[in-house]
């Protein structure tokens, strides 16, 4: 397993808040969800992102844009257009002076908007629960990336957008594995677009030495790896490993190792109920009191604290 494909292995929408939004102008919403990552899919017309402290940014027909939270930020046809609608954690729609628009915004199901013939129509899918979207995923990404319409094909759009009318047996799981689909794959071509500043370990991937140090790494996180291990077993000495690998990287091997065993250990308490020990063993740690140390080192809480926080799971 390489970096990429256990980054993307991340997201596990459940229950995913997802509708289609159609508006005419003017029209301006203030998003104050909270939500640790949102996806719009641009289906016609064009409209303006307004983050927090940051530059607007022209949105257009056939865009994807993906949105990290938990900052507050603005959409709308125009940046001059002040906002008439803010969106709530829990997506709680009022005006801004609070006044509720659920009811007035509500055009049917998974429908929301001022015009139901608006010329403005966006798929939106939000990740409400943290848990959903891995640390690693939201570490990789900057507050706000767009994928233009003209960087990438992807029929994934289309499909989000016929089944998120229909009302059938299953459709939230539906739902929310399409939305995983689409992030994964808006995910890959942002990464890979030309002129892109990509992470460090996206290039180290194409390393010839740090590379193939990584892949044995994802491969087998539980090894007892050292320096000298993998610089012997990708063919060069351990000063060149680790002076490559902090190059790229900006850590050494082992303090990558340590990140990623953590991340895993997270991934485990997320999406199953294997003991502590269990966890431990799986990701490299000797003892379960060896893994609670570092991993409230690393995330500010215990393991079990971690676990209380995530959404249900899923009965077979």
């Amino acid at each position: 397993m390489d970096a990429l494909t256990d980054l993307l292995d991340g997201p596990r929408a459940r229950g995913a808040f997802m509708l289609r939004a159609t508006l005419s102008p003017p029209w301006s919403v203030r998003i104050r969800d909270e939500a640790p990552l949102t996806l719009v899919a641009m289906i016609s017309d064009d409209a303006w992102v307004l983050p927090d402290g940051d530059a607007p940014r022209a949105v257009r027909a056939g865009d994807v844009l993906l949105v990290k939270g938990p900052e507050p930020y603005t959409m709308a046809d125009d940046p001059a257009t002040a906002p008439q609608i803010v969106i709530h954690p829990g997506q709680r729609c009022t005006t801004p002076d609070g006044t509720s628009l659920s009811d007035a915004m509500d055009l049917g199901v998974r429908a929301w908007g001022n015009d139901p013939d608006g010329s403005a129509v966006m798929l939106i899918g939000t990740y409400q629960m943290r848990g959903a979207v891995t640390r690693r995923l939201l570490a990789a990404l900057p507050q706000l990336a767009i994928v233009r319409g003209d960087a990438w094909d992807s029929p994934l759009v289309g499909l989000l957008g016929d089944e998120l009318g229909k009302d059938e047996p299953g459709q939230d799981v539906v739902l929310d594995r399409l939305l995983d689909l689409l992030l994964i794959a808006a995910l890959r071509a942002w990464l890979a677009r030309d002129g892109a500043e990509r992470p460090g370990w996206y290039l180290a991937h194409g390393d010839p030495v740090v590379g193939p140090a990584m892949r044995l790494l994802h491969d087998d996180p539980a090894h007892p790896w050292t320096v000298a291990d993998l610089a012997a077993r990708v063919g060069v000495s351990r000063a060149a490993l680790a002076q490559r690998f902090g190059r790229l990287l900006g850590e050494p091997p082992m303090s990558y190792l340590t990140g990623l065993r953590l991340a895993q250990a997270a991934d485990l308490l997320r999406e199953s109920d294997a003991t502590l020990e269990t966890v431990a063993r799986r990701v490299g740690y000797g003892t379960a009191f060896a893994l609670s140390t570092a991993f409230k080192r690393e995330h500010g809480v215990s393991p079990q604290e971690y676990r209380a926080t995530r959404p249900p799971i899923a009965s077979a």
